[in-house]
């Protein structure tokens, strides 16, 4: 049932990437459980689609922030930096720039 985990060494810039995927959910994180309301659009509405995203964005910055590595081929590529970044990133305009 359990198996050997070998842990690899990281390299210097990998762990400083681990540390900007982790430091780009937590502020999204913190936002969308204290105060959500500053993800509103225009008319006073949260895009449910958009908040979606946003969510699966955080959840790979945090996931690759730790240091989890998925074993599944589509949750390895789900969770990477290639794919939650840019959803952070729209997380990012939607709190600051509407």
């Amino acid at each position: 049932m359990s198996e050997v985990v070998i842990v690899k060494k990281s390299s210097v810039s990998q762990k400083m990437l681990m540390a900007v995927s982790f430091l780009l959910a937590l502020p999204l994180a913190a936002i969308l459980l204290i105060y959500p309301n500053l993800m509103l659009d225009a008319n006073g509405h949260y895009s449910h689609n958009a908040m979606m995203l946003i969510m699966l964005g955080i959840s790979g910055g945090f996931i690759y922030g730790v240091g989890f590595v998925p074993q599944f081929w589509l949750w390895k590529w789900l969770f990477s930096p290639v794919v939650a970044w840019p959803l952070m990133l729209y997380g990012y305009y939607l709190w600051l720039f509407n």
